[in-house]
């Protein structure tokens, strides 16, 4: 069914299936709860905790022919888009929503529907040029009737003039066209934007949630589920490489070793060059295998190895192609190492979280229980307050990270305050 791998997020379903049957009933002519459905919607929530799920879920909902209005009223005359109907009263939270099977939302997921543009900004930051070019074809009329939906994840990568466009649109937004833009919090967009969405705050899911969603659809072990979504802290797609992937778990194994050897300056160092190593060879090893099908499909394009008049015209043009994408991967590969770097450090804030909630003898969750041992070490020879020094140092470097310092003089200057305590 749609929205069953959101974890955790039952009063999110509950709103964006009021909205979905809303939506239907706006092209049916019909008229149910006022209010639950608007053209430009902005999902917030921490990472992992499925903001970017729920909104192709939403897509999905908005673009299923199976999804019905509940309603049988006629909308009132003047009424539009924007005060779109809900689900009338009485139905039952879901009713009328598609199983997510047919072919329309098949094309959804895989991110190949007529009626969805699916923006994934892969640098640093999202342009004013790609921005106008993503809002004239917005503007176009759905090619399936229903709606024209635009899902932008990571909209906070927007630059000031590329916000600025984007506002225009949503201002003025298309008849049939709906924005779903995704974002850590509201704040990281700018006013004028999240004024004029409806906001969606996604919450961290439990580990119980996530095991749940590891075991039923990936057949996880529940044993080896719950580990995972512990050690992920509610981050779905983490705990499920952690769970599947040896490779991962192998490197989180490492990221959790600093604490128990960073002990003095120069295992500090040596386990700061080691972190920043890590990160640079994963994120070569998600570019490489990104890298050369896009330059081979753009090759193929431009018919390399083909003959004929043309030809070598188009081969001309190929160079500057070939250069512009060479940028875009160049980008990609800076945000991929730095997205990587950030995860290991979150691990370490994780740690020392668990460190933590034992000297204050806090009866939680340890996201990192199997090392229950490295933890116990940590907290005989610290006190809370050398603790929270040090989840303040990690932090520190996390801001220094998006501010440009290089990578490996922020890590090494974290992993020395680290050893000082």
């Amino acid at each position: 069914m749609i929205f069953d791998d959101l974890a955790g997020q039952e009063a999110v379903v509950a709103q964006l299936t009021r909205a979905a049957r809303a939506a239907s009933a706006v092209l049916a002519g019909k008229r149910a709860e006022p209010g639950a459905m608007t053209h430009a919607w902005l999902f917030t929530g921490p990472p992992g905790s499925g903001r970017s799920v729920a909104a192709r879920d939403f897509a999905a909902a908005l673009l299923c022919p199976a999804n019905r209005a509940a309603s049988s009223s006629v909308i009132p005359p003047g009424a539009s888009t924007g005060d779109a109907p809900g689900a009338s009263i009485g139905d039952p939270p879901g009713a009328g929503i598609g199983d997510g099977t047919c072919a329309s939302c098949h094309q959804v997921y895989a991110g190949t529907h007529a009626d969805l543009l699916l923006v994934r900004p892969e640098g640093l930051s999202y342009g004013v040029k790609q921005t106008r070019d993503l809002v004239l074809r917005a503007a176009g009329a759905p090619a399936g009737g229903r709606w024209r939906v635009v899902l932008f994840e990571d909209a906070d990568r927007c630059t000031e003039q590329a916000a600025n466009a984007l506002l225009k649109a949503i201002e003025e937004p298309a008849p049939r066209t709906v924005w779903l833009l995704c974002a850590p919090s509201a704040e990281d967009l700018v006013p004028t934007i999240r004024s004029r969405c409806r906001v969606v705050t996604l919450v961290v899911p439990s580990s119980a949630a996530v095991a749940k969603v590891l075991t039923e659809r990936d057949g996880i072990d529940p044993g080896k589920a719950l580990a995972a979504a512990r050690a992920a802290q509610g981050h779905v797609g983490r705990a499920r490489r952690l769970a599947q992937d040896g490779e991962a778990a192998r490197r989180r194994a490492e990221v959790l070793g600093v604490p128990v050897k960073a002990v003095s300056l120069g295992p500090a160092l040596t386990m700061a060059a080691s972190l920043v190593k890590t990160a640079e060879e994963e994120a070569k090893a998600v570019t490489e295998a990104l890298d050369e099908p896009e330059r081979e499909a753009l090759r193929k394009a431009y018919g390399e190895g083909s003959t004929g008049k043309g030809v070598a015209k188009a081969m001309r043009g190929m160079a500057g192609a070939m250069s512009d994408l060479e940028n875009r991967q160049k980008s990609r590969a800076t945000r991929v190492k730095r997205d990587t770097l950030d995860q290991a450090l979150l691990d370490l804030v994780g740690f020392y979280r668990d460190v933590l909630m034992l000297q204050l003898g806090a009866e939680v969750e340890l996201a990192n229980a199997d090392r229950e041992d490295d933890l116990r070490r940590v907290v005989r020879g610290s006190t809370p307050e050398s603790t929270l020094r040090r989840m303040q140092a990690i932090m520190r470097c996390r801001e220094r990270l998006t501010l440009n310092v290089a990578p490996l003089l922020a890590v090494e200057e974290m992993t020395l305050s680290l050893a000082k305590g």
